[in-house]
């Protein structure tokens, strides 16, 4: 008895009827395919047919639970049941349809392999294929519209019709915990907001942020890094993610937010725990227990600054930007109190993970290109375009963030339906090779090189001068320093952080070696 073809399926659950839509092929004894559900695309597995008795697993497709499906085939009817993870087994059946619409493809849970993590770019590749947008199972479960596409990226992060509100979010989002009807996963701030608030909030804190001062840190970073190389320098070699490419930047956003020296440590195990991809229960609840012991201090660092506010001294003269806020707080346009734990969260996690991602991959890239390398080291006045280079070629951010279309929207050759998940892949738009000539090769001499590494229109990085400046220093340090600078591991060895969000690319370790100074 055969089961190939297109089938509609409805099971009983504790939260009502289920519909699915699957498709299967057979051989012999195996069974391969896909299901469709409200939550997502998902590829089955373990699938077998003995006879007219078939059955097959699908895995994280429901809350991030598994789903084995055991039945009879008869005809152009299924009858049998479903367990559902741990709560139990539930009637299912299914009739075959003449639907001929292919699901779309399963992608994304091969970008959370090791194989993905490692590489990505290939992965993409394949997908953008099939066209710069279209729809892929997401690695939590759900559907997520993928964008590939330079052109395409830029149109949609600039588009109105996607909102980054989570009260627009799809409810898978929701039951796996990662947004609420009003908070995203770093809480209430504009990364997570739309105009008008996006507007006001974005104004607050942009004002730490302008060219003057950005430049006016210059020195402080420059000191910061002699620092660090002055340490680095007897020892021959490091790791050096841990030993420089973090401690550089948490330091200047601990400083220039206001956050004590003796604070900072717990920063790294706090975001690392935020960054887990909730797949499991133990991980959800690390990435809880995260986002609860950052948010708890912050709530008391707003509080001591509050205790601490110079009266009447101007919020733009205070001694660091959290003061700042905490000073705007009363004010029309001032920040409520979860805004301001939203903001500050944002400010530390985004303000230090990117530039660690940036300095690590960035050295990585020229380590693995000796010719690069060499040609940079010759040509020091090459650095500007060295750093944007490594931004298109291997940038801090993968994906950006969450949004979700408001209204249908056209474009290229599909139409993306109001209420999707859309994911821009930054770090695919920018190996779009109708963009950037040979997309793969890392060139610092490349030309017209307008990446999106940073995003793109509203959203656009606030901290990119920042990131950018603390790059400058950092690697013209390195490379004077250190003039026989090599990598202390085979490049394969190279691993991302594991378990983490495709949100953001990061090494786990940067092993280096140099001849080390005198001591």
């Amino acid at each position: 008895m055969s089961i190939d073809g297109t089938w509609a399926f409805t099971a009983e659950s504790p939260r009502g009827e289920q519909s699915f839509a699957a498709t299967f092929t057979s051989d012999g004894e195996r069974l391969a395919g896909t299901m469709t559900g409200a939550q997502g695309i998902w590829e089955i597995d373990e699938g077998s047919v003995h006879g007219n008795e078939v059955g097959w697993l699908v895995r994280r497709a429901v809350m991030g639970m598994n789903l084995r499906f055991t039945g009879v085939v008869d005809g152009d009817q299924w009858t049998g049941k479903v367990k559902v993870g741990v709560l139990g087994s539930f009637p299912a059946s299914a009739v075959r349809t003449t639907l001929e619409q292919p699901p779309p493809a399963r992608s994304e849970p091969s970008l959370i392999s090791a194989e993905g993590r490692a590489d990505p770019y290939p992965i993409y590749a394949r997908i953008r294929q099939d066209g710069p947008v279209r729809p892929v199972q997401g690695p939590l479960g759900g559907q997520v519209w993928m964008v590939t596409g330079y052109e395409e990226a830029r149109a949609l992060l600039n588009d109105p019709r996607i909102s980054k509100h989570p009260r627009h979010a799809p409810q898978w989002l929701r039951d796996l915990g990662i947004v609420t009807a009003d908070e995203g996963p770093t809480g209430t701030n504009m990364l997570n907001s739309d105009p008008p608030d996006h507007t006001r909030l974005r104004r607050l804190v942009s004002k730490g942020f302008t060219p003057r001062r950005i430049e006016a840190l210059r020195p402080r970073v420059q000191r910061i890094t002699d620092d660090l190389l002055d340490r680095m320098a007897p020892l021959g070699r490091v790791d050096l993610i841990d030993a420089f490419a973090y401690p550089l930047p948490i330091t200047v956003i601990s400083e220039l937010i206001g956050v004590p020296e003796e604070d900072r440590d717990d920063f790294r195990s706090w975001t690392a725990a935020m960054l887990l991809m909730p797949l499991e229960e133990e991980l959800r609840a690390r990435r809880s227990q995260g986002i609860e012991a950052i948010n708890g201090y912050l709530a008391a660092l707003i509080e001591r600054k509050r205790r601490d506010l110079r009266p009447g001294v101007p919020r733009d003269e205070q001694p660091d930007l959290a003061s700042a806020l905490v000073a705007a707080a009363d004010d029309e346009d001032g920040l409520n109190e979860r805004e301001l734990v939203g903001m500050l969260n944002l400010l530390l996690v985004a303000g230090h993970e990117t530039t660690v991602n940036l300095i690590g991959n960035g050295m990585a890239a020229l380590l693995r290109h000796p010719g690069q390398l060499a040609l940079l080291r010759d040509q020091p006045q090459l650095l500007p375009s060295a750093i944007e280079e490594m931004l298109r070629h291997d940038g801090p951010v993968e994906q950006g963030t969450g949004r979700t279309a408001v209204e249908n929207i056209e474009i290229g050759e599909v139409t993306i339906p109001a209420g999707s998940q859309v994911t821009v892949a930054l770090a695919a738009a920018d190996r779009d090779p109708r963009r950037f000539p040979d997309p793969d090769r890392f060139d610092i001499q490349r030309e017209d090189n307008a990446h999106v590494a940073f995003g793109h229109g509203l959203h656009f990085c606030l901290g990119a001068p920042l990131a950018r400046m603390e790059a400058q220093i950092a690697f013209r340090g390195l490379l004077d320093r250190f003039p026989d600078l090599a990598l202390d591991c085979p490049p394969e060895q190279l691993r991302q952080r594991p378990g983490t969000t495709p949100l953001f690319r990061g090494l786990a370790e940067l092993p280096v070696k140099f001849t080390p100074a005198a001591r």
